[in-house]
């Protein structure tokens, strides 16, 4: 599959935008990892290597960056400038990122585990990786099939929620953040989704899952997320882009006090099931009540 631009949904309202992306819907891979760019000064360049096997979709959460592929035989250039626009750069493609405009911050997801015998970082060795015509034959990594997923509804209290630091590699170029799938996080990715163009003074969430795991990142600016359990309550800061909210399933969730240009990423379990959801807090409170007299 060569390169692409894929579009994802863009759910627009007053209280702000956000898009989503599933693998298999929008994404042509497995996400077996995701990482994310920011803090890049004026003028730098990041990238400057290729995959063997290794696939990517790159977005622009925030702010704009120019992203130039070279397949061996000539440079193509894309520039990302909305949030629900990504880019497809298949295996074997030498990448760089440059141009990043003020408070950039750019999203990628991939399509295996870190490994550094994935990567290229020689430009001269990527011509003669791809001009071979004894190519070694690597194998993609399947998600773990035996990772058991808990697919039982939970009745999680706000002291099961609890904040995680993602590793940081620091760089003079920009700092990057990595999650890898039930290794950083107790789940493997199904979706992403991140919310942008938040107007002042609005509230997002007011929902609950009966399934599905998520884990919320500031990746810009800051919000508080209100966390309920049915019977305690407790509010958490997330302000840190290296800083991950785990939200189990049976939490009342209500994000409030936006920053300006905010961007709020979310990685979930399960894929988009309105089943899941519990939209009305009445809803909530019954469900909790007759779940836990089934005890």
């Amino acid at each position: 599959m060569k390169e692409r631009i894929i579009t994802l949904p863009k759910i627009s309202e007053k209280r702000g935008n956000l898009s989503v992306a599933e693998e298999g819907a929008h994404i042509p891979f497995s996400i077996q990892r995701a990482y994310w760019i920011y803090d890049v000064p004026g003028g730098q360049r990041r990238g400057s290597h290729a995959f063997k096997n290794q696939r990517e979709v790159i977005f622009a959460l925030s702010g704009s960056f120019d992203v130039v592929l070279d397949d061996g035989s000539g440079q193509r250039r894309y520039h990302l400038n909305r949030a629900n626009t990504g880019l497809y750069v298949p295996n074997k493609t030498w990448r760089f990122l440059e141009n990043f405009s003020t408070n950039s911050v750019c999203l990628v997801l991939a399509s295996m585990p870190y490994s550094e015998n994935e990567y290229i970082r020689s430009y001269r060795d990527f011509k003669k990786y791809v001009k071979s015509e004894n190519l070694k034959e690597f194998t993609l990594l399947k998600k773990n099939e035996e990772l058991n997923v808990d697919n039982s509804p939970h009745l999680g209290t706000i002291n099961d929620c609890s904040i995680i630091e993602f590793p940081v590699v620091l760089n003079r170029a920009g700092n990057l953040t990595y999650i890898n799938n039930s290794v950083n996080i107790p789940f493997d990715i199904e979706r992403a989704f991140y919310i942008y163009d938040i107007p002042s003074g609005v509230a997002r969430g007011g929902h609950a899952h009966k399934y599905c795991h998520e884990i919320l990142i500031a990746a810009g600016g800051s919000f508080d997320v209100e966390l309920d359990d049915g019977v305690s309550k407790r509010t958490v800061t997330l302000n840190r882009p290296m800083m991950g909210l785990h939200l189990p399933p049976g939490i009342w969730a209500v994000e409030r006090n936006y920053s300006s240009g905010v961007v709020c990423l979310v990685f979930t379990s399960h894929k988009y099931e309105e089943d899941d959801y519990i939209r009305k807090y009445s809803e909530f409170k019954e469900y909790k009540a007759n779940a836990n007299n089934q005890i």
